[in-house]
Parts: C-alpha cells; sequence; structure tokens
C-alpha cells in the first residue's frame, strides 16, 4: 500500500500532508496523557517490532503478498496517539533508508497507513471492548476485529484519494477492485499478528497494554511470612480449697 512518488498530483499529495502533519501535531499531545515510565519504552519496541515486521510479506492471492501494517496493533498496545506517532516514524523511516513509499507522497501514506488505521481499528476496539465481557479473550477479539476492518478502510481512503488524485491511466473501478479486494484478504493476516501480539502481551503484562487498562487487578505485594503461633494466655488457675492448720 506504499505510495510511489509521482502516482499522487501534487495539490493532493499537499492536502493529504497538511493532514498527516495535523494528525501528527494533536497526537504529540495527545501522546503525553499516554507514555508514561512504563508506556514509553514499549512505544519504541512496538515501533521498531513495526518497522521489522513490515519487511516480511505472506502471499496473499494472484501472485500478490501483503505485510502487516500495525496501526490497531499499535493503537492497542501504548493508545492511539502514541500509536500515530509509532507509525509516522516508521513510515518515514522507511521511505527514507529503503525507498519504500515516495517521499513527495509521505503524506498521503501516514494518512492513509497511520491515521486511518489507528482511528478505525482502535474506534471499533473500543466499542467491542464496551459492549463485551472484561476479559482478556474479549480485548484479544475486539484487536482481531478492529485490525481485520482496519486494512480495507485504509484501502478505501487510498482509493478516494486516488479518485482526486491519480496521476495514472488506469480505471478507478479497477484500481478500488484491485485495493480492496486483496487488502480484504491482508486484513484477515493483519487480524492474525495482531490478536496473537496482544494475546502474549496479556499473558504475561497485562499493566502494559493501554487497551486492557482496567482489566487487569494492581499487583499486590504481601508478606509471605505465616503468622506464627503463639501461646494463648493460660487463665490463672482457680484456687482450690485448702485445709488451714490450727495453732
Amino acid at each position: 500500500m506504499h505510495v510511489p512518488d509521482g502516482f499522487i498530483s501534487a495539490p493532493v499529495s499537499v492536502a493529504a500532508g497538511v493532514v498527516a502533519a495535523t494528525g501528527v501535531a494533536v497526537s504529540l499531545r495527545g501522546a503525553r496523557r499516554e507514555l508514561d515510565e512504563r508506556a514509553a519504552p514499549l512505544a519504541g519496541l512496538v515501533a521498531a517490532f513495526i518497522f521489522a515486521v513490515q519487511m516480511l510479506n505472506f502471499p496473499v492471492a494472484s501472485g500478490t503478498s501483503g505485510h502487516l501494517l500495525g496501526g490497531t496493533l499499535a493503537a492497542v498496545l501504548v493508545g492511539p496517539f502514541t500509536a500515530v506517532l509509532c507509525m509516522s516514524v516508521v513510515l518515514l523511516m522507511q521511505g527514507v533508508f529503503f525507498a519504500d513509499g515516495g517521499l513527495t507522497a509521505l503524506g498521503v501514506n501516514i494518512t492513509v497507513m497511520g491515521i486511518t488505521t489507528t482511528l478505525v481499528g482502535y474506534g471499533l476496539f473500543k466499542v467491542l471492548v464496551a459492549a463485551l465481557p472484561r476479559t482478556r479473550r474479549s480485548v484479544s477479539g475486539a484487536a482481531f476485529v478492529g485490525a481485520l476492518v482496519s486494512v480495507p478502510a485504509a484501502a478505501c481512503v487510498f482509493t478516494l484519494i486516488y479518485a482526486v488524485g491519480g496521476t495514472t491511466d488506469v480505471a478507478l473501478a479497477k484500481v478500488a477492485g484491485a485495493m480492496i479486494g486483496v487488502h480484504v484478504l491482508i486484513g484477515i493476516g493483519e487480524a492474525l499478528i495482531t490478536a496473537a501480539t496482544v494475546s502474549s502481551v496479556l499473558a504475561v503484562r497485562p499493566d502494559l497494554v493501554h487497551g486492557a487498562r482496567g482489566l487487569a487487578r494492581t499487583l499486590e505485594l504481601r508478606d509471605g511470612a505465616l503468622p506464627t503461633a503463639s501461646a494463648a494466655p493460660t487463665a490463672p488457675a482457680a484456687p482450690t480449697a485448702s485445709s488451714t492448720t490450727q495453732a
């Protein structure tokens, strides 16, 4: 889904850049409420994980392949604002160092893969978590559905951008059919990876999962020493009758 240079007209690319810059600016402010001494290191790990996993493609159909986008995964783990920042950094690094997506189309890529996947996936996740019982399985299942829907949603947004500013001779109907159809299948892989990752983190450190806050109880440290048995105070012996001596 990485858009190359020249695929979208300059005015539309600039407009998408404004949308992306606004989203990043809002996320910078919102991330202050999400990041703490525990979440900040995790945000770096999430960005590195998404960067690495996006390099791995899995076959889809008809000779095409797909890879993880990661917006929903990042949002569930570290929060939606921080997720937008993580995705923006990943897309910037891919464009600069690997030419994966054009630099002039960076705004389009952030809008489509960073902002859209995060908003749609996490929004649906929150709706499902609120409706389902508060269990770990519910969190993983909601993450699965959010990730599943977020990928074709991003493909739809790209199709709209192409309809406004596409520069190729490919018909819009053909682009829409190819993008949405393939990304529905890619969404299944995205959902499986997202659910598996969220489940793994929930199993070991549920307190680190942003989307599960309020689910896990705070751990309480208790003294492991058992109370020592102490001898119960004995009642004074009842006075016994004694014979008196007579002088």
